[in-house]
């Protein structure tokens, strides 16, 4: 390796800044002024941003488990993450996509601990464990789940219009004249005196008939469902509708999680919307043990104590509200 080589390998000041800042975001130690601070120091120049989000990319590649290695071996591994293709910025001009560390940051901050862009511009939007009702101007009333934005528009006196940005929502439409159209991702509902409940993740959408008849459309496809029907649509299209049980789908509303042969991977997954931080499962032959029951949303962690007395896992908890099952 060439002087220079060497010289390449070690952190700008900038960067080895931007190494501690993440590493103190995800210390769990970490207050709202560090935050506010890492933010507003990541958005004075370029080449904070992109230090900041290098080191976010790294932290991210990593997990969290890897802080201790991150910290004995910052230099080398930011080195490795600065020698992969960058993120480059383009004109949006014509329809192109803008593409850059800043946008990184923006769309996905260092362990979430500030809302991305999304969250903030929209509407209405629910945190971590944290349910809301809302009643809006057509007389629709909608109750968010944890994790949840939205942006709502009321139209002329015949429509109102709900787009689910992320996470779940029960609509509740009680007007036999105004129609309710709910948008989430590549899909839309539209309903007259019914109650349904959307769920929508980065890979799918799944809608749930609670009362009266829904229409789910999704490009040239659509499901006609009645209560206790649900139907999901992907990438791949629209699903079949199948029977569910509405009071199951909807549990949450109560404060419960209910689980019937789940993979313990599956709940686990589950039980990361309603907590701050991560759980992660390092088991495979853990991870495929089935979970009955019904659960307290408001002690997601006593939860998994529970799997330690049941399954004889073993429970590490690192920084950060992180829990590495095994």
């Amino acid at each position: 390796m060439t002087r220079s080589d060497e010289r390449s390998e070690e952190l700008t000041a900038i960067e080895s800044e931007a190494l501690a800042r993440v590493q103190r975001l995800g210390s769990g130690q970490a207050t709202r002024r560090d935050i506010e601070e890492t933010r507003h120091w990541g958005s004075q120049s370029s080449a904070h941003s992109e230090a900041l989000a290098q080191a976010s990319l790294l932290w991210d590649q990593l997990g969290p488990a890897g802080a201790n290695l991150l910290k004995r071996r910052g230099d080398s591994m930011l080195a490795d993450v600065r020698r992969q293709p960058r993120m480059t910025r383009r004109a949006m001009l014509g329809g192109a996509l803008a593409t850059s560390a800043a946008a990184y940051l923006v769309v996905s901050p260092p362990l979430q601990l500030w809302p991305s862009l999304q969250d903030v511009m929209a509407d209405y939007r629910t945190a971590a464990g944290e349910q809301r009702k809302l009643t809006i101007d057509g007389g629709v009333k909608v109750t968010l789940n944890t994790g949840t934005s939205v942006n709502v528009q009321s139209g002329d006196s015949s429509q109102d219009r709900i787009e689910i940005l992320t996470g779940e929502a029960v609509i509740a439409a009680a007007s036999a004249s105004r129609e309710v159209r709910v948008v989430a991702g590549d899909g839309e509902m539209s309903a007259r005196q019914a109650q349904f409940n959307v769920r929508h993740e980065p890979r799918s959408t799944c809608v749930t008939c609670l009362d009266g008849e829904v229409r789910v459309t999704r490009h040239s496809s659509v499901a006609a469902l009645r209560a206790g029907q649900q139907v999901s649509y992907a990438a791949l299209g629209l699903a079949a509708p199948m029977s569910v049980d509405p009071a199951e789908v909807t549990a949450w509303r109560d404060g419960m999680l209910i689980f019937h042969d789940a993979p313990l991977g599956n709940v686990v997954t589950e039980i990361n919307r309603y907590r701050s931080g991560k759980v992660m499962v390092t088991n495979a032959e853990l991870e495929r043990r089935l979970v009955n029951g019904r659960f307290r949303i408001d002690n997601v962690d006593g939860i998994l104590t529970m799997f330690q007395q049941i399954f004889g896992a073993k429970a590490r908890h690192l920084p950060g509200g992180i829990v590495l099952l095994s």
